[in-house]
């Protein structure tokens, strides 16, 4: 009796707050599904669920649950807790599935007991009756189940026991002295129940029919196999229907019990507790690093490389550069260079963003990955993955590794639609080459006129006519100095611009790499790193749900 009283008290003086552990749980169980074992989430979210639906409920009421074997005299235990005479009121002991309640206070109670499933017809308030005692009002608060037989052999009542096991505050197992060794009790029951030793209560019954010689090694023995079941700090209340040894005891305890107030509680965090430490075994306390800032980069090269990138950066490269020597160069060479093959319309990508879409020809023309790009993708991907699962447990590491290739079937034309619809800037020429353009045409132009000048001067003299008067520049003819001085300015002002046109495409070549690597970078943060982000969020989620709910 002392350990009980003793351990209740250790309870009471905790900071027990249900409400808290039942929020943390849940928010674990939400994050953890799909991710740890099924059969585990879904008793876990019972539990919340359970825990949840008990906190709304009287908070003034306790139930205490009779639960035992055929035969191991639990209704008359109820009977005589009662005080009731169940003939006497009308009520029989049901032959069904269905408990048995006996309520001391009847307010606030009903919701509790359809809540628990009891019947209205298998409800008793002793406020109806009329010879309410002392010790019916010590009792109040208290809500008595009569439980089906946990070893019958109907399937319906051992769910019902089941059902009420859970739902109970505080458990009292009653224990016949001829089958308090039952196999079936310890290990369906008491022992998967150890860390609720707090809410337990363990009754052998039938006192009057053990010899007093014989008590002191029964209680022994019940002792030992409590021990064994993990149960050593509950204690043992031996009673007698019969002669009324012990119950003063027993009810006393139960009086105790239901004055604090607290049992409830202390049930609600003892169920969350337990599965949220059986939880915490397959999640533990690991802290997962940012995979956006140690590993984006990586990503983003493996990709793009995949995607082609560098093949239109360097067919932006040859085109911008041909592109500018076309327009600074001599119009004849310049004209010529046209036959020379443009990289940019041989992978269809010489329109602006705006009228470029993502044809079948521009998908086609950029090769897809080889064996290569591919296994450096595979490689890279796992590689981040190892880092930013590294300390995960099993569980938790492989939803991470499900999460970084959840999307993969959208990776390919991702890419193909960020490189085709990125805006290269090649659709129109600088306002610099279109300048040395239009000075380079004047020079052309002017060495056109020279040339014609001298044709018509060689025509006067082929004809024999009196040549005009021909004007001079330090003593050459004009139209000489504009065909050679064309034709030296015009090619003089396109090697110069050559090197200009190599700077400019390789600003240019470098520009298009940042937008495509932008549009890269897009298509890894959506595709992969916001799975694997997914994973890691959920991960902390659980872990500070269980931290807080095993608080």
């Amino acid at each position: 009796m002392s350990a009980i009283v003793e351990g209740v008290k250790q309870a009471l003086g905790r900071n027990v707050d249900a409400k808290s552990k039942v929020e943390g749980l849940g928010r674990a169980v939400t994050a953890a599904r799909g991710r740890l074992d099924d059969d585990l989430i879904a008793e876990a979210q019972q539990v919340v669920d359970l825990a949840g639906e008990r906190l709304t409920l009287s908070a003034e009421h306790t139930v205490v649950a009779l639960a035992g074997a055929t035969g191991s005299g639990k209704s008359s235990l109820f009977n005589v807790l009662s005080g009731l005479d169940l003939a006497a009121i009308g009520v029989r002991r049901p032959t069904t599935s269905w408990a048995l309640s006996c309520s001391f206070g009847g307010e606030g109670s009903t919701e509790l007991l359809d809540w628990l499933g009891i019947p209205r017809r298998h409800q008793v308030s002793r406020d109806s009756m009329l010879d309410r005692s002392e010790t019916d009002v010590a009792m109040q608060g208290l809500v008595l189940l009569d439980c089906p037989d946990h070893d019958s052999t109907e399937v319906s009542h051992h769910i019902e026991v089941d059902r009420l096991v859970e739902r109970a505050d505080l458990l009292v197992w009653v224990l016949d002295p001829q089958k308090y060794a039952d196999a079936a009790i310890h290990d369906r029951y008491l022992r998967p129940l150890a860390t609720h030793a707090e809410i337990m209560l363990v009754v052998l019954n039938h006192l009057d029919e053990v010899p007093q010689a014989g008590r002191q090694a029964i209680f022994a023995d019940v002792d030992r196999l409590l021990d064994e079941d993990g149960l050593k700090s509950v204690s043992v209340v031996a009673t007698s229907t019969k002669t009324g040894e012990g119950i003063d005891d027993l009810r006393n305890e139960l009086v105790k019990r239901v004055k604090s107030k607290k049992v409830s509680n202390i049930r609600r965090v003892a169920d969350i507790e337990q599965v949220a430490t059986r939880m915490h075994e397959q999640t533990g306390d690991a802290q997962p690093g940012d995979v956006a800032r140690s590993s984006r980069q990586e990503l983003i090269d493996a990709f793009g490389d995949a995607a082609g990138v560098p093949l239109v950066v360097d067919a932006v490269h040859q085109a911008t550069s041909v592109r500018a020597q076309r327009a600074t160069g001599w119009p004849v060479t310049a004209w010529l260079s046209r036959f020379r093959p443009d990289p940019l319309k041989r992978l269809h990508l010489d329109l602006g963003a705006s009228g470029r879409q993502l044809t079948g020809a521009a998908r086609a023309s950029i090769p897809k990955a080889n064996e290569v790009q591919r296994a450096r993708v595979d490689q890279t991907v796992r590689e981040v993955v190892e880092r930013a699962s590294e300390g995960l447990p099993r569980p938790w590491a492989a939803s991470v590794r499900r999460g970084s290739v959840s999307r993969f079937d959208d990776v390919g034309d991702a890419l193909d639609k960020a490189v085709v619809t990125t805006d290269l800037g090649v659709s129109r020429a600088p306002i610099w080459s279109r300048a040395v353009q239009g000075l380079q045409w004047l020079i052309f132009l002017g060495a056109v006129a020279g040339g014609l000048w001298l044709l018509a001067l060689f025509g006067f003299t082929y004809l024999r006519l009196p040549e005009p008067p021909t004007p001079e520049v330090r003593g050459f003819a004009v139209p000489t100095v504009l065909v050679v001085g064309g034709v030296v300015v015009g090619v003089l002002v396109a090697m110069l611009c050559r090197g200009l046109a190599a700077w400019f495409a390789r600003r240019k070549a470098a520009a298009v790499e940042r937008r495509l690597r932008s549009g890269i970078a897009d298509v890894v943060d959506e595709l992969v790193i916001a799975p694997i982000e997914a994973e890691l969020t959920a991960y902390r989620t659980a872990r500070d749900g269980l931290a807080l709910a095993r608080r």
